[in-house]
């Protein structure tokens, strides 16, 4: 078994689910603690962060930070998942579509926004995956939610055989690509959907720090975490209130704050609480 903490970050290819790469993880490092921050689509491609044993622990603090996609959308063409995989369900003309809309339209999508998920999702209704939901033929509501878009770009309009769009995006966790696409393609009233997505940025990890599935690297778990979580020196007696459980002194931040001791080790997630710095999570004994 793998006893090294940190982790792993994958530039997934198209056709393989995130749970694929969790899998040929877990046989390729010899550890069934491996987890994902953030799932990508069969079809797309790009940055998925991947958690090693203990580093599994900090996963939900990366899911938090801003993303990054290119992605292309079509227009004229809506199907049932609001991406390539789904079947087309309405076709449209696209003649009377002119470049200046489309820039206004993505434009509005701009901000913190209410956006409706697709239907063929994740998420969860009632503790079942809204795609099983989907397959069942059963009928999915998803109320919106706030998402952040604070970049939305037009790199290309290409009036072929397909009205094609080349968008860059910069976004909060929760963000649908496909919604926007969906979205555009509604607000024209010719309907939409995205054909490829890449996602470039999980911040603060991008494709300039990715290895591959076959020879994966482990990224040391404190000198990464450092990146996204403040860091709290603790001492040896520090150290050992918290493999008690103790709680320590207020941390200077509210935020949680990652204990590390004298040799380096992570010892603690903590969170300041009533009675100081409590540890959320232990990861020594």
């Amino acid at each position: 078994m793998s006893l090294e903490d940190g982790f792993v970050i994958v530039d997934k290819p198209a056709g393989v689910t995130s749970h694929d790469v969790v899998a040929e993880l877990r046989k390729a490092l010899g550890t069934k603690k491996v987890g994902h921050a953030g799932t990508l689509d069969p079809m797309a491609t790009g940055v998925l962060v991947l958690g090693i044993n203990r580093a599994t622990r900090f996963l939900q603090y990366i899911t938090q930070g801003k993303k990054a996609y290119h992605g292309r959308i079509r227009l004229g063409q809506g199907t049932s998942s609001d991406d390539a995989q789904g079947e087309i369900i309405s076709t449209s003309d696209t003649s009377g579509v002119s470049d200046q809309v489309i820039g206004d339209l993505l434009a509005r999508q701009v901000g913190s926004i209410m956006q409706f998920p697709t239907k063929v999702s994740a998420i969860k209704i009632d503790g079942k995956r809204a795609y099983d939901l989907v397959r069942q033929g059963k009928q999915v509501d998803i109320p919106a939610r706030q998402v952040d878009i604070y970049k939305l770009d037009v790199i290309e309009i290409n009036h072929g055989e397909h009205l094609d769009i080349e968008v860059y995006v910069e976004c909060s966790t929760g963000t649908f690509i496909r919604s926007i696409a969906r979205d555009l393609g509604s607000a024209l009233g010719v309907g939409g959907h995205l054909i490829s997505l890449r996602r470039s940025l999980v911040a603060p990890f991008s494709l300039d720090d990715c290895s591959t599935i076959e020879s994966p690297v482990i990224r040391p778990l404190v000198g990464e975490i450092s990146k996204v979580m403040a860091i709290r020196n603790v001492d040896l007696q520090e150290v050992k209130e918290l493999s008690f459980g103790r709680a320590l002194s207020a941390s200077s931040t509210d935020a949680p704050v990652v204990a590390v001791g004298p040799s380096g080790q992570v010892a603690a997630i903590l969170e300041n609480r009533q009675h100081g710095a409590q540890p959320v999570a232990v990861f020594i004994s």
